[in-house]
């Protein structure tokens, strides 16, 4: 009558298995491929990236379930950093594009075509910080530099891209039955598009 209770229900495991993240590359495999052609800037490389990642995430130990996801994107981008080994670029105006395939602007969208052809750090920080929200201090450490070079990099970034989207305005011809292409895209930077299919996988 008072013996011990014996417990027959077993709760299930907190962190996440081989098939979560089989589950997880399966249902998001473009996003997670865009993440690694934007870092690499290379489809073949790209294509290594998200297998790497595959991999190293279905060996993982002790993530939790809820990080899995994070985790998986993370793999991506340590594998693509790895692959290309970005370095910080000397000067304010580098124009390097080394390690850009040639071909990569065909059937690539413009705004994607823009970031792949940054310079490789400059990629790197602006793919980390802005469009997965990585923080300075993170990115500095997988990167292997400065937190005063990350947020650098990203400021030359960030005002190129505005500088070429007030040209691509000034360039759009407007005739009687057009409307302007960002009234099309919903806003005045056409990246925020793409971070916020970046940001929702």
């Amino acid at each position: 009558m008072f013996g011990a209770k014996k417990i027959t229900s077993q709760e299930p495991t907190l962190y996440a298995t081989r098939s979560d993240f089989c589950r997880i590359f399966e249902k998001s495999t473009a996003r997670l491929y865009l993440l690694s052609f934007l870092l690499t800037a290379d489809h073949s490389l790209a294509a290594k990236g998200f297998i790497r990642g595959l991999e190293d995430s279905a060996k993982s130990n002790r993530v939790f379930r809820e990080w899995a996801e994070s985790w998986a994107r993370r793999t991506i981008i340590q594998n693509a950093i790895r692959m290309t080994r970005p370095r910080p670029t000397k000067g304010s105006n580098s124009s390097s594009t080394s390690g850009v395939s040639t071909d990569v602007s065909i059937n690539v969208p413009a705004e994607i075509t823009e970031i792949v052809w940054l310079p490789a750090f400059e990629r790197f920080v602006f793919v980390m910080s802005v469009l997965e929200g990585y923080s300075d201090q993170e990115c500095s450490l997988l990167l292997d530099s400065t937190r005063g070079e990350v947020s650098a990099a990203r400021i030359r970034v960030l005002e190129q891209i505005g500088r070429s989207a007030r040209l691509r305005r000034k360039l759009v011809t407007i005739g009687p039955d057009q409307k302007p292409l960002q009234a099309d895209l919903g806003s005045d930077l056409p990246l925020e598009i793409l971070s916020h299919e970046l940001a929702s996988a």
